[in-house]
């Protein structure tokens, strides 16, 4: 299933969440090369989050920075879903995928802090993650990055759920917490 669709699914309106950060990940001028000279214009990448599980993104183009990054706030606002944490990290070990880029996520115990790329950490950040390991494989797109830790972060299922799908409990699924 595609990133898209995946957040169609767990999609939840903003007025739902707290109040919201606006972080800008990467900004990109283009240039088009005309008969009086070159025109450009730019694209922002911008991940909004109020720090306690709730993530959106977006991605704004304009002939101005600052409109770039009012368009690509206003996307994120409208993309925000849920993603499950268990105190201040992941419930478990994920691999996002998307293009040629590939995120590592990996729970850690409280104490280790964010060890994460810059477009993961501000991903991780936005969402309240404390204590979390990364790797990215492959590209370093900042567009696909941001697309396989989304991805990867969209896997995360509570282990009672998990649980109530198989329909045994927490201690035969093998679930293990995180201690120090």
């Amino acid at each position: 299933m595609a990133l898209k669709n995946k957040v169609e699914v767990r999609r939840i309106p903003a007025d739902q969440c707290g109040e919201l950060k606006d972080k800008t990940v990467f900004i990109n001028r283009v240039a088009k090369v005309v008969k009086g000279g070159r025109r450009f214009s730019f694209s922002a990448l911008v991940v909004t989050g109020d720090g306690r599980g709730h993530i959106g993104f977006g991605l704004g183009k304009a002939g101005e920075v600052p409109d770039a990054i009012r368009k690509a706030s206003e996307q994120a606002r409208k993309s925000i879903v849920k993603v499950p944490l268990r105190g201040t990290t992941i419930p478990h070990d994920a691999l996002g995928k998307a293009g040629a880029s590939s995120v590592i996520l990996k729970s850690a115990p409280p104490g280790t802090g964010v060890i994460a790329g810059s477009v993961v950490r501000s991903v991780v950040e936005a969402i309240g993650i404390k204590d979390i390991k990364t790797k990215c494989i492959g590209s370093s797109n900042p567009h696909n990055v941001l697309s396989a830790t989304l991805e990867g972060l969209l896997q995360m299922k509570e282990p009672e759920v998990v649980a109530s799908m198989r329909g045994s409990d927490i201690e035969h699924i093998g679930y293990k917490t995180v201690n120090a």
